[in-house]
């Protein structure tokens, strides 16, 4: 269980440094990754879901056994992120850049994984 620990842990505190600070880049984010933004409510939902997620890993790392469901949907959201581009990338539409930071999100969800597998189901109180 210290291995859930540490992964859901570390998933949570790294997504928040990456993640939060897209907050305030969405015209740089839109000067960089051409189009600008047209849409900022997808933006800041995106945001704003990413964040919620990294909160829910470290509340996830406080009691591994207990939110071991919550490793499933974990799993699914690294995979939701990783697959797709993985396919944007094979059809030139994302550079190698995101395919590379991509990887990260790949890790995690074999780190997650693994941790769903080790990581024991809580008993019940009788």
């Amino acid at each position: 269980m210290r291995f859930a620990k540490i992964v859901f842990l570390v998933a949570g505190v790294y997504g928040l440094i990456v993640v939060f600070p897209m907050y305030f880049l969405e015209h740089k984010t839109g000067q960089d990754f051409p189009p600008p933004i047209t849409h900022p409510e997808y933006y800041y939902g995106f945001v704003g879901l990413c964040v919620a997620w990294q909160v829910l890993f470290i509340v996830l790392s406080r009691n591994p056994s207990k939110y071991r469901a919550m490793m499933i949907p974990s799993i699914i959201e690294k995979a939701a992120w990783f697959i797709p581009i993985v396919i944007l990338f094979l059809q030139h539409r994302v550079s190698g850049f995101i395919l590379g930071t991509s990887v990260i999100d790949a890790c995690l969800g074999v780190l997650f994984l693994m941790a769903y597998i080790m990581t024991p189901t809580e008993k019940p109180l009788s």
